[in-house]
């Protein structure tokens, strides 16, 4: 009986290829290797971008960025100019009362500046918050020149405000306070509301030569309706409607019954079918002989 071998209680290896590697004792194989490499590549990307954005935010708020596009646009900008890009003119149209040197400062150009970078939106902005303008126009004529075309506000009227006297359009908008002396032959406007109301009624005025010649200022009361004072100091009560009539009753009193010439201080014109006036020194009102409408 043949013996068995030595060592024959433990398996015996196989002949043929040896066993592969990493099968056992805790090592990878190349395919596990690269399963483990796919599933951490999102991870690698996300800490990529991650650090890429902390550092842009690190630029950005120690100014690096920001210093650097400057000196881009500034490089940028004298090449421009060196071309012959760069402002050397600008063209002014429709100022009467806007000085050309408060144009060009709320333009903000400087010239040489590169044509290209001129914000012309911003510069129209500026321009439109000027005490007189209305509207602006401003455009790029190539290569050198910028030119601007305004719209000036027309003054209507003076208005007494409790802010000051203000000079003041058709529709009652503010235009400005200053110098408005050079504006003494325009209506004199007092009272809450005037401004927005006015226009109706000294247009209707001045169709009335001899009323128009005495009234100084168009006073109103109670944003209801108005008085006129007239250049002696005579008030002149007018009713809240119908009103025209009222003013060619006045132009009647005053063209054909020469009632200025009298020593009153006040013309009530306020009733419908009769007027009344106020003797000076005497504050009862009483009818004029006549009166009735």
């Amino acid at each position: 009986m043949q013996r068995p071998a030595r060592g024959s209680g433990r398996p015996a290896a196989s002949r043929g290829r040896p066993a592969r590697r990493g099968s056992g004792g805790g090592r990878f194989s190349g395919e596990s290797v690269r399963e483990w490499i796919a599933r951490l590549r999102p991870l690698f990307a996300l800490g990529l971008v991650l650090f890429v954005l902390a550092l842009l935010a690190m630029l950005f708020v120690g100014g690096v960025v920001a210093r650097t596009v400057k000196r881009v646009e500034a490089a940028t900008d004298a090449f421009v100019a060196e071309a012959g890009f760069g402002i050397a003119e600008v063209r002014l149209a429709g100022n009467v009362r806007t000085p050309p040197e408060t144009i060009l400062a709320a333009l903000g150009f400087r010239p040489g500046q590169s044509i290209f970078a001129a914000d012309l939106q911003a510069a129209r902005a500026r321009l439109k918050r000027l005490d007189w303008v209305a509207d602006a126009e401003v455009r790029r004529r190539y290569p050198d020149a910028i030119s601007v075309s305004l719209i000036e506000k027309l003054p209507f009227a003076l208005w007494k405000s409790p802010d000051g006297v203000f000079v003041v359009e058709r529709s009652g908008g503010r235009i400005t306070d200053k110098n408005v002396a050079s504006f003494a032959a325009l209506p004199l406007l007092d009272g809450a509301g005037a401004p927005e109301h006015a226009a109706e009624i000294v247009d209707a005025v001045e169709q009335r030569r001899a009323v128009a010649a005495r009234v100084k200022i168009y006073q109103r009361k109670s944003d209801r309706r108005w008085n006129l004072i007239l250049d002696d100091g005579v008030v002149v009560e007018l009713p809240e409607t119908d009103w025209r009539k009222q003013l060619d009753t006045l132009e009647s009193l005053i063209v054909d019954k020469s009632i200025l010439e009298r020593n009153i201080s006040e013309i009530d014109l306020r009733s419908p079918t009769h007027y009344f006036f106020v003797l000076k020194g005497d504050s009862s009102k009483r009818p004029d002989r006549g009166s009735e409408l």
